[in-house]
């Protein structure tokens, strides 16, 4: 088909070859002069309000400068798009129609602002901070002043969300701004923010609480164009970047809940520091498992509040590369660097960003780079470390009135005055209240559940009848016809149908996968309950045990039985988890907040890679209840035993579970054989009572012959926090203990033909079961001397813990301990020196105490 060209005024004519060629060739030199402002324009951007972070030449871009053939017009254009208030790092996505939709949005026309409602959020969030800095001079708020246009941009972001079907924003953030978006955000009533200032009713929180900028909120938002949005502020401690995978965690949960369609309606949405960004290892985590099955939640927006500074640290000592968004390199995820006083291009830029996130369903990251007006908690002085930057921040106005200059707004006085005299009102009306503020609501999921204090009345049976476990087994152990299994695990499955139907005594890996099935099923009159594990290697587990998916071996076909076992069943899912601990924990323990019905666990390769989760264990799994009256039954699955195998993989630090233990915030527990698993795992899913549970595993003691349980043991038991000795005649000694070594000391006492001791094995250390271990005692009453026996060293495992309690109720009866030497190590590296220390431990424990 022939071209054709038009002379002004005149006709159509045919377009010369010479013409055509021409295009084509300035068109192809176009696209370079653009290519390189694509890839490399963000370095030269103008990002910074205070003039602190100069351009970063970079040399392609100055020899498209330089050119002298007649491109400057195409170089101007390229470098006021991408070298502006804006800088994009996009090229490194390897999706070419993904680069296509972000330079085409780019470089085409911006949109009209809503800049009256923008001008608005400014004058509230810079009032609101500086009402409070009046008020309460010495308090900590940790200020927006400087990056206030952080409201604007969530208020875009939100407006897109709500266009594209968003019912709720689950958003967490660490404390910088976080007051602000309380009640600008999550819409609270002013006063409850001033309330927390006058810490009205300080005996409702003795012993526990949590400081203002650290709580939850939920609210309700209307966005621009009359969408309403429920907004979730996730509970975040000090530890700034771990609320990252639990408030994608607890979206997860909520899209789950949904069902189809969920990703739209559940907007995650994460506010970091720069300095966090960068420096913290759990945001790396979270972002790495963003695009996985078990994990993705449709992708989360990031907005890094960017004050290029972090408490007293320039950013040029934070990270290494230029900014600290591109950790955000490392996914093939856009990066939107914002000069954060252009409101305009912040909120074209948010809303491109969600827009984004709905189009292609990965995170993206906003960097919207601003300054701190003050210090980091407004108390420090940071001109002693600072003055550059401070004295020219002194010297810089709000963002607001430079705005409502842009705008020709006049008035902006009277709106200023206008919204001071709104804020002080509620700062009056603040100084009334009697009762703490609770500012947030929980949703109606959790009304059937309820922590606080333990009471017997809680249990519920945990039983199954032997004819449905037989069929469950039968289940568990079938495949599609067709499907080429491997050997070993054939093997396996024949030795699960013998267990469980009878023939055989059951192993841990067959009694989990019963309690699973048990809880999936649907019973009459009541749906099933949905399991949700994961953990590294965990489909097939550590141990080899497991096996929850089976494998064809011709062409890899997946079949996982628990997902069959009955029509209408609930959803049994166990992943594979990332090479990571606190963000996969943090993730399952916000799932679990918004999923009070599943079983929720996660489970450790080790026991001790529970440390690299401490802060999350920490702060959340232990403290959530009694800081923010947050439930949440996550279980923590973590192999624990003394099996000469070195001091990494030995120990699951229970003296750290125990020391964190008070006003039965958790469970800790060890069960000693399969069916105390089995009905362990079906208590805490059947229980109302919401508490995270910690289950110290075993390792070797997974296909012992002594851990092993007949089907009967699943069909009439419960869960028992004591197992007594019923084997002690006239009892002379008692040992107490927990887990393997309590095997081990029976086959000692059946070596030595000792029917005067009897061994009790402790299977719940806390809530301590003081009333069952009493009645064990009286049991024995004849016994002289009671002695508490473990593997772990005197400054490890229980022993701590457990003396004081034992002697209490041992009526005067002596109490001593058998255990390793104190250590800094958990364990010795040798497996012939554990040999000896294990020999040892066992002949003491039968020797006359003094």
């Amino acid at each position: 088909m022939a071209t054709s060209t038009r002379k002004p005024g005149g006709s159509a004519t045919p377009a010369s070859a010479g013409n055509v060629s021409k295009l084509v060739a300035q068109n192809h030199e176009r696209e370079r002069v653009f290519g390189l402002f694509r890839q490399f324009g963000y370095l030269e951007a103008e990002l910074n309000p205070l003039g602190l972070l100069p351009p970063q030449p970079h040399p392609d871009l100055r020899f498209a400068d330089d050119a002298d053939n007649g491109d400057n017009e195409w170089v101007r254009e390229a470098r006021r798009i991408y070298c502006g208030s804006v800088g994009v790092e996009f090229m490194h996505i390897a999706d070419p129609e993904r680069r296509r939709w972000i330079q085409e949005r780019l470089e085409g026309e911006p949109a009209p602002v809503d800049g009256d409602r923008a001008l608005d959020m400014l004058v509230r969030a810079d009032v609101f901070e500086q009402t409070l800095q009046q008020r309460y001079l010495g308090n900590k708020r940790f200020s927006l002043e400087g990056n206030t246009s952080l409201l604007p941009a969530l208020d875009a972001i939100l407006d897109v969300a709500g266009e594209s079907g968003a019912v709720e924003l689950v958003m967490g953030m660490s404390h910088r701004g976080r007051l602000n978006v309380i009640i600008h955000v999550a819409k609270r009533p002013p006063e409850q923010v001033f309330a927390e200032f006058e810490d009205v009713d300080p005996r409702s929180v003795l012993g526990s609480g949590d400081v203002k900028y650290h709580i939850g909120a939920t609210g309700e938002y209307t966005t621009r164009s009359g969408k309403n949005i429920h907004i979730h502020l996730v509970s975040n401690p000090s530890h700034l970047e771990a609320v990252n995978p639990v408030t994608v965690g607890r979206t997860r949960a909520k899209q789950d809940r949904a069902g189809e369609g969920g990703t739209a309606k559940y907007l995650p949405l994460l506010v970091h520091g720069d300095a966090a960004f960068a420096g913290q290892g759990i945001t790396a985590e979270t972002l790495n498992y963003a695009g996985l099955a078990g994990y993705t939640v449709g992708g989360t927006v990031h907005v890094i509040a960017n004050n290029l500074i972090g408490f007293t640290t320039n950013c040029r000592e934070e990270h290494t590369s230029r900014f600290s968004a591109q950790l955000g390199r490392r996914q093939s995820i856009p990066i939107f660097h914002v000069n954060g006083e252009d409101v305009d291009a912040v909120l074209r830029i948010a809303r491109i960003a969600t827009e984004y996130r709905y189009k292609f369903g990965t995170d993206v990251i906003i960097d919207l780079i601003g300054y701190r007006r003050h210090g980091h908690s407004e108390v420090d002085d940071p001109t002693v470390t600072q003055p550059l930057m401070y004295k020219a921040i002194k010297e810089h106005p709000p963002l607001y009135q430079i705005y409502a200059k842009q705008l020709g707004v006049e008035n902006i006085a009277e709106q200023v005055s206008a919204i001071k005299s709104e804020y002080e009102a509620a700062q009056k009306s603040a100084t009334q209240v009697t009762k703490k503020p609770l500012m947030r609501s929980l949703p109606k999921y959790w009304d059937g559940y309820f922590g606080g204090r333990y009471n017997p009345e809680y249990e519920q049976p945990t039983g199954v009848a032997r004819e449905e476990l037989i069929a469950l087994t039968e289940r568990l152990t079938t495949y599609p016809e067709g499907f080429h299994i491997h050997p070993k695990v054939k093997k396996l499955l024949e030795q699960r149908e013998e267990m469980g139907t009878g023939k055989k005594p059951l192993d841990y890996g067959m009694a989990e996968a019963l309690a699973f099935a048990s809880l999936v099923k649907p019973n009459p009159g009541k749906q099933g309950i949905p399991v949700r594990l994961s953990g590294q290697d965990s489909r097939r587990a550590t141990f080899n045990q497991r096996h929850s998916m089976l494998l064809d071996i011709e062409d890899e076909t997946e079949y996982v039985p628990l997902r069959h076992i009955a029509p209408g069943q609930a959803a049994c899912d166990i992943y594979n988890s990332t090479l990571s601990e606190a963000g996969v924990m943090g993730f399952e323990y916000g799932y679990s907040r918004d999923y009070p019905e599943a079983l929720v666990l996660w489970e450790a390769q080790f026991g001790d890679f529970a440390n690299v989760a401490q802060a999350v264990i920490d702060q959340f799994v232990c403290a959530g209840e009694d800081k923010w009256g947050l439930l949440s039954g996550l279980v923590l699955l973590l192999p624990h035993g003394y099996e000469g195998q070195g001091p990494e993989h030995s120990s699951a630090r229970i003296e750290r579970f125990l020391q964190l233990a008070a006003r039965d915030n958790i469970q800790i527990c060890q069960p000693s054989n399969a069916a105390q698993y089995f009905h362990l795992l079906r208590r805490q899913a059947l229980r109302k009572w919401r508490k995270p549970l910690v289950v110290f595993t075993p390792k070797s003691m997974l296909r012992n012959p002594d851990a092993l349980s007949p089907l009967e043991d699943l069909t009439h038991q419960k869960f028992l926090p004591v197992i007594p000795d019923t084997e002690a005649q006239d009892a002379k000694r008692i040992l107490i203990c927990t887990g393997k070594i309590g095997h081990e000391l029976r086959a000692e006492r059946q070596k030595r033909k000792d029917l005067s001791t009897a061994i009790i094995f402790l299977e719940q250390m806390y809530p301590f079961p003081e009333a069952e271990l009493t009645a064990e005692f009286e049991r024995h009453a004849s016994a002289r001397d009671i002695v508490w026996v473990q593997e772990e060293p005197s400054n490890m495992g229980a022993l701590f813990y457990m003396l004081p309690r034992l002697k209490r109720i041992a009526n005067d009866r002596p109490v001593f301990s058998v255990k390793r030497s104190a250590s800094a190590s958990p364990a010795t590296g040798s497996a012939k020196a554990h040999e000896v220390e294990q020999k040892t431990i066992l002949a003491l424990a039968f020797t006359t105490q003094d």
